[in-house]
Order: structure tokens, then C-alpha cells, then sequence
């Protein structure tokens, strides 16, 4: 059986084939431009198989997933130039008569970890999947069902106590300024120290504030929804900078609810490369084909 995959970013879309079995086939990666043209590049590669059978497409929002709206299959009021108010599936249902799944470029991510999870036989029914890259969202699978009804989680824009070492900081996100996002995500180094997050050593402050604010938005997401685990990706995230947000994580939870091992508990993801968003659109549109 043979099924797609679309992760839709703000600046390249990943467009893949693979079986179900989760493997990838093919893969083509192109910018982001135009929704003209990026969408029909997007049909034009699944227009070569024939035999595709359905799509998951995780996208880059704001998106409009309620199947009871009529803007369903819509980002929407994307701060991205010349993509608010694309209608994304129309577009593809128009040329591609398959099942479409569509979901949120976290959502896809945080699917994809869930299902290794399993695979890996760990027995869970929840985990929280945090990007943190040049923009911040997570997004949370229970029982195989993702949160959120009324709309998806804006869990990067959630407000964050501030350190005292970064209070002359206002942030840099558009509507909230100083939310997670506008504290954590990779431009705030440029924001900041005026170069490059791969630029700045570990051994920066910066880091360590941070690892404070990350920390707490995990603290906020372990007392809220009591995941199995919290799995953190993007650009920003490495092993020894996941190492200062645990420590900032013991530090703030104060052992008020016992998580286990923090090696355990926050974790970079099984899926690499970055790859956890298209094994979960595979998992996704297999899904959405067997409904």
C-alpha cells in the first residue's frame, strides 16, 4: 500500500511516499513560495503514483481543523506573506481523489512519536511533542487522539514567568511579545546577542535562560495533561542543552509530582533527522484511508 506524506513549513515542504509500514520511498523537499505554486508542486508529486491510497498532511498554521467549518482545510491567519487564508486541502482534493488527513506540523510530529513509541514497545498512551525552532508549538496525542476540539493548542504562546537575568528582553513575538515562543525560538539569538544560535556556546548565560522558560512550559504541560512523556525537536534542541532544561525542570517541579527519570521524561525524539513528522502523516493517512 502505498501512501503520502506532506510537511508543510514555512520554508520548505517535505513531500514523501512511503509504505504502511512507515518506510519512506521517495522524498522530494522544495521552498516555500507562493501557494500557487508550492500546492501545485505538491500535486504534481503525488500525481506520479498512481496507486497512492491516502495523505497526511501536517502543515504550518494557524489551521482551521474543525470538519464542521467551511473554512476546514484552511490556514489561516498565518503570520506567513501570502499564505493566510489558503484553502490547502481544496486544493489538493481538487487534482488527488484520495482520503486527506490534515493536521498541524506538531501534531504530525508529536503522531509519529507516538506511533515509534509503541513500535518500540514502551508502554505509553500519551506523550507532548514540543518543536522548538524558528517558531515554538507543541502538540499532544492521548489514546491515540490528538488534543484539542474547539481548535489546535497554541502551547508556544503560552506566558512564562520571567528570569531576572533577561527582564530588559521584550521578546520578539508579534502578538504576545514575551510568550515562549518569542523567548525560546531561534531568531530570539539574534534578537539578543545579534548572531546565530549555532554561533553562541553552551557555556552562554543564554542557555541557561532558556533551558529556565522551556522548563517551565514543560512543568506547565506535566501538571495540565500528565503525559507519558515530553519529546522536544526543532533546530534549537540538543542533548546538552536538553540537559540544562531537566535540570531547570527538577528544580522548578521541587519533586511535587513524580515523573521518573528525567532521562526518560524529556527526551529528544526516536524518529531522526526530523523525520517524526512524516512517519506520522504515514500513520495518519493509513488512518484516514481505513476509515
Amino acid at each position: 500500500m502505498r501512501l503520502g506524506s506532506v510537511e508543510a513549513g514555512g520554508t520548505k515542504f517535505v513531500c514523501a511516499v512511503g509504505n504502511e509500514d512507515y518506510r519512506t520511498e521517495d522524498e522530494t523537499v522544495f521552498p516555500t513560495t507562493t501557494p500557487a505554486e508550492t500546492l501545485q508542486k505538491t500535486v504534481d508529486y503525488f500525481k506520479q503514483f498512481d496507486d497512492l491510497k491516502a495523505i497526511g498532511v501536517a502543515s504550518f498554521g494557524p489551521i482551521e481543523l474543525r470538519h464542521n467549518s467551511d473554512r476546514y482545510g484552511y490556514i489561516t491567519n498565518t503570520p506567513k506573506v501570502g499564505w493566510a487564508n489558503t484553502d490547502f486541502v481544496g486544493r489538493l482534493k481538487a487534482e488527488l481523489d484520495v482520503p486527506i488527513c490534515w493536521t498541524t506540523d506538531v501534531n504530525g510530529s508529536a503522531f509519529g512519536e507516538y506511533v515509534v513509541s509503541t513500535l518500540f514497545n514502551e508502554k505509553i498512551d500519551s506523550l507532548t511533542y514540543y518543536t522548538i525552532g524558528t517558531g515554538v508549538g507543541a502538540g499532544t496525542v492521548i489514546n491515540g487522539q490528538f488534543v484539542g476540539t474547539l481548535g489546535h493548542p497554541e502551547m508556544g504562546h503560552v506566558a512564562l514567568k520571567r528570569h531576572p537575568d533577561d527582564l530588559n528582553f521584550a521578546g520578539i513575538c508579534p502578538y504576545h511579545g514575551d510568550c515562549l515562543e518569542g523567548l525560546v525560538s531561534g531568531p530570539t539569538f539574534e534578537a539578543r546577542l545579534h548572531k546565530k544560535g549555532q554561533d553562541v556556546p553552551l557555556t552562554d548565560h543564554v542557555w541557561d535562560i532558556m533551558a529556565y522558560y522551556i522548563a517551565q512550559a514543560a512543568m506547565q504541560t506535566t501538571l495540565t495533561l500528565r503525559p507519558n512523556k515530553i519529546v522536544f525537536g526543532g533546530g534549537v534542541i540538543s542533548e546538552p542543552f536538553l540537559a540544562k532544561i531537566r535540570e531547570q525542570f527538577g528544580e522548578l517541579m521541587n519533586d511535587y509530582v513524580a515523573v521518573g527519570d528525567l532521562n526518560d521524561y524529556l527526551v529528544m525524539p526516536l524518529v531522526k533527522n526530523n523525520g517524526s513528522a512524516t512517519l506520522g502523516n504515514f500513520a495518519l493517512a493509513l488512518r484516514a484511508y481505513e476509515k
